[in-house]
């Protein structure tokens, strides 16, 4: 059985990790917001994975589970909360937009955390403003509870640039496309296509930070066209998959 620390105060603190670097399984008794202003983070806990590239950050709650990995090569602020502070009043993890005003906000109050005077606390209280502003963005990836929806999950991992329809993919694995549909209703509230596309756009953004050019990406992950790719990912971000944010 895998050991999970307890480090019941939440570190606030801007630390460098290589990519495909981990921070290991844990919890806090507090909550806590990971934000990568270089590279992509993703959190992983037992209801699934979420991820974040550089516009967004992910909201950790109080005594939640979880791991972290790099993918690129990240730089992570982290900023422990009491569980009294608590914004958005998110009590599950959630991925959240970073405006350019957050953003240097976050990387200022992690440069210099023991910072105990006036001004280091007028940042914080500006920064607690800033996060009510931040709407919620859907980039959860769930991790299904069904045995045979955790077949179809390891194909689509392995490969997100399968294309075969529900019903080839049901066949290899002994089930319908229809009783596959209800079953993805029933355990994560997705259809086939919803779920696939999230699962495609978590792939895409590992390679992106690994500065895969978007074409590679876009082909890897099963798109038709760069085109295409680049229109999904536009309308999930709001960005452009090769825009980084100014440094």
């Amino acid at each position: 059985m895998q050991k999970i620390r307890h480090t019941p105060v939440a570190p606030t603190r801007t630390q460098r990790l290589a990519s495909g670097g981990e921070i290991d399984a844990h919890r806090h008794d507090d909550h806590q917001i990971a934000y990568a202003s270089r590279g992509t983070i993703a959190v992983t806990t037992d209801a699934g994975s979420w991820i974040a590239p550089a516009t967004r950050a992910l909201w950790i709650p109080a005594g939640t589970v979880h791991r972290h990995q790099a993918h690129g090569e990240l730089d992570l602020h982290l900023i422990g909360l009491p569980t009294t502070d608590n914004p958005l009043g998110l009590d599950t993890p959630a991925v959240l937009a970073v405006s350019p005003l957050l953003r240097e906000l976050i990387v200022a109050y992690t440069r210099d955390p023991d910072n105990d005077t006036p001004p280091h606390h007028r940042l914080r209280a500006v920064m607690l403003d800033q996060l009510t502003l931040s709407p919620e963005r859907p980039l959860h990836l769930p991790a299904p509870t069904d045995p045979l929806l955790h077949e179809l999950h390891d194909i689509l991992r392995t490969d997100p640039a399968d294309n075969r329809s529900l019903d080839d993919l049901g066949r290899q694995i002994g089930a319908g496309a229809r009783t596959l549909s209800r079953r993805l209703r029933d355990d994560l509230g997705l259809t086939y296509p919803q779920w696939r596309t999230q699962i495609r756009l978590h792939h895409a953004l590992v390679l992106l930070a690994d500065d895969t050019p978007v074409t590679t990406v876009a082909h890897r992950c099963g798109w038709s066209s760069a085109s295409t790719f680049i229109d999904v990912f536009r309308r999930t971000f709001g960005h452009t998959p090769g825009t980084r944010p100014t440094r």
